[in-house]
């Protein structure tokens, strides 16, 4: 059946109707492509900074309008926040490397390195951790540093030792001491300066009477059985400068502190949002000098925690640039735009929108003209064919008045209308000799 026997409305109605089913598939796909990620991450600390940490940074994602942007989730304690995470509840979170499952955290960033303070009041003349043979230590955060009390307990002999660990609120600290109560005091804690200042806070401020930091000597070989920990030094005047306290380096442990992504979130995601908080870090630093610390995640095969592929591709330089991404998509691009030509060139003869001897010149659409005379049957037909060659006349007519060039002159017009009329006349003839009751020739 050809288009033009359907009605012309029924053409537009139907050409209308793929028009908007392309036009909404292009708009659900643009959408589709254009839209931010929104990813869960859970977060907790005894102080509350790692919840504004990474509330700043999701911030500041929404501001520069970042394809990837953050939930974030504060279970109140690093161990609350790494048990969502394990639990499957959330997509990223804030963890130390030593505390809870990390069986499905793969790193993205290095948010900060929080070091391992054994710190003892102003007076003490402990030189060692086995100097604190039967004292009582304050543990600061005591869930989350369990793991490390043991190990410490384990590698000095603390328990034969009788060395007893006590749990405190960062606000009973001060008192604990003045009141003698505790000996020492374990913490972690980044070397910033506000964490650096929380601690001198728990000592009177006094030139003479100078807290005291116990080294753990034997961080070298924790660090080597546990691969969690790292020894370090706490570089000399650290805790003050003048007098320096401590007064040259002090060995110690230190974990990190990271922020990790389920290792099955794809590479791409993982790496978008690598770069993003990479870039926002250096926007933020102003604000909170802690961002400072954020570094990248390490790389290496054999590292205590993995880096998420996707990350790691950020970090090597490996991410897949545009054309790597899209070359395929645009390799077919022009043959997806020739197919859609092809498919509006069709509609368009599907409408039938004029007919195609209108659109030839007055000649051709003339002599076209002398076929549908000789293939007339009525008398209606051969009437319209005589009203089309009028207004092919009259329309030539027009355009030679206003000065076309373009006008057919009117002999060859004329002798070209005599001939179609001649054919009127004898298919007339024609139709009067079949017709009943017509005289016998």
């Amino acid at each position: 059946m050809k288009s033009t026997e359907l009605p012309l409305r029924l053409r537009i109605v139907f050409l209308v109707g793929v028009v908007i089913l392309v036009t909404g598939a292009s708009l659900l796909g643009y959408r589709y492509y254009s839209r931010f990620v929104t990813l869960t991450v859970a977060v907790g600390s005894i102080d509350g900074e790692a919840a504004r940490l990474m509330s700043g940074i999701a911030s500041q994602l929404v501001s520069t309008n970042a394809p990837v942007r953050l939930q974030v989730i504060d279970s109140g304690t690093a161990v609350e926040a790494s048990k969502i995470f394990a639990a499957g509840k959330a997509d990223l979170a804030v963890v130390r490397g030593d505390i809870g499952d990390l069986s499905q955290a793969q790193a993205v960033v290095v948010v900060a390195h929080i070091v391992a303070l054994v710190i003892a009041p102003p007076g003490s003349s402990f030189t060692g951790i086995e100097a604190l043979k039967g004292r009582t230590v304050g543990v600061l955060g005591g869930d989350a540093n369990a793991k490390i009390i043991d190990v410490l307990s384990r590698t000095y002999g603390l328990t034969r030792a009788k060395v007893t660990f006590k749990n405190l609120a960062l606000s009973d600290v001060r008192h604990a001491f003045q009141s003698k109560d505790i000996g020492a005091l374990f913490v972690m804690i980044p070397l910033s300066e506000k964490y650096l200042s929380l601690v001198r806070g728990f000592f009177q401020q006094n030139t003479k009477a100078l807290p005291v930091l116990i080294p753990i000597d034997s961080a070298g070989a924790i660090a080597e059985a546990e691969r969690a920990y790292e020894s370090f030094d706490i570089p000399k005047g650290t805790l003050r400068g003048n007098p320096p306290v401590p007064d040259d380096d002090v060995t110690t442990l230190r974990t990190s502190l990271y922020l990790v992504a389920n290792k099955k979130l794809s590479s791409d995601l993982i790496a978008m949002l690598t770069q993003t908080i990479m870039s926002v870090r250096r926007d933020l630093l102003g604000e909170q000098p802690i961002f400072a610390q954020i570094t990248a995640a390490s790389t290496d095969s054999d590292a205590y925690l993995p880096a998420h592929p996707g990350a790691a591709a950020f970090y090597n330089g490996t991410q897949q640039s545009f054309m790597d991404k899209y070359g395929n998509e645009i390799y077919l691009a022009p043959m997806i735009l020739g197919g859609i030509a092809s498919l509006l060139a069709a509609a368009w003869k599907f409408l039938g929108i004029g007919h195609p001897e209108t659109s030839l010149g007055p000649l051709d659409s003339l002599y076209a003209l002398a076929r549908r005379i000789r293939k007339a049957d009525t008398e209606a037909e051969l009437a319209d064919i005589e009203d089309e060659i009028d207004d092919i006349l009259k329309g030539q007519r027009v355009r030679a008045a206003s000065g076309d060039d373009r006008a057919v002159d009117a002999t060859t017009l004329n002798v070209a209308a005599h001939r179609l009329e001649n054919l009127i006349h004898d298919r007339r003839t024609l139709h009067a000799a079949k017709s009943p009751g017509s005289p016998a020739g």
